[in-house]
């Protein structure tokens, strides 16, 4: 029922990027016709974080969009990030002590890899709501880092945020926004890796985050 419902999704938000289609002939003047952006915490992790640490994401995200018009953005989005414990971990189930304990570690690692699309629509002045798809393919690793078996997954998130464009052309912004992220399970998973997603939820709600981007 849940892959039934991500390629439900799927199919509306390619309905949505056939939508801009008709625009051609009717796009309103856009100062920036370019955005690119990254998630705060990719400078932050690299500045602050040691990449090598059992508990480092390594999360690397790149997202580079295109103004149709002063309503509809349609996008590319790049993202590399290993796992150490099940993405459906939420903050109610006990996160950052489950960290702490350790207690739902994978037998290893998951290295993940996709390259995806995203539409975002301007909603009122600066608030806007994006959905994103990111097929992506999965390296399981054991605790030595070596590989044990290929998989899977298609990721979906869905965002509600607020565009802030500063400086005297508006080339920089920022977007606070919050993000709920949907994916369907990897039946080729190793039994270890198995067993711990299987006892968590395909989806996390409610994930604040910054973006952190240029226009031009």
């Amino acid at each position: 029922m849940k892959n039934l419902f991500t390629i439900l999704i799927l199919f509306c938000t390619l309905g949505a990027f056939a939508q801009t289609s008709s625009l051609e002939g009717k796009e309103a003047e856009v100062t920036h016709k370019w955005r690119v952006s990254i998630p705060y915490f990719v400078p932050e992790s690299l500045i602050f974080s040691s990449w090598n640490d059992h508990t480092s994401t390594q999360h690397i995200e790149l997202h580079i969009k295109r103004n149709l018009d002063n309503k509809n953005i349609i996008g590319v989005k790049f993202a590399h990030f290993r796992l150490f414990q099940p993405m459906g971990i939420t903050w109610w189930d006990g996160l950052l002590d489950k960290i702490e304990s350790k207690s739902e570690y994978y037998p290893g690692h998951v290295r993940t890899i996709g390259v995806g699309v995203s539409y975002q629509r301007m909603l009122w002045k600066g608030l806007f709501a994006t959905a994103e798809i990111l097929p992506q393919l999965q390296t399981y690793l054991d605790l030595d880092g070596d590989k044990i078996k290929s998989g899977f997954k298609l990721y979906t998130s869905y965002h509600l945020g607020y565009h802030i464009a500063f400086g005297k052309k508006k080339h920089f912004f920022i977007e606070p926004q919050i993000n709920c992220m949907l994916w369907t399970s990897d039946k080729s998973a190793p039994d270890g890796f198995k067993q711990l997603d299987d006892k968590w939820r395909n989806c996390f709600l409610l994930e604040p985050q910054i973006y952190l981007g240029w226009n031009f």
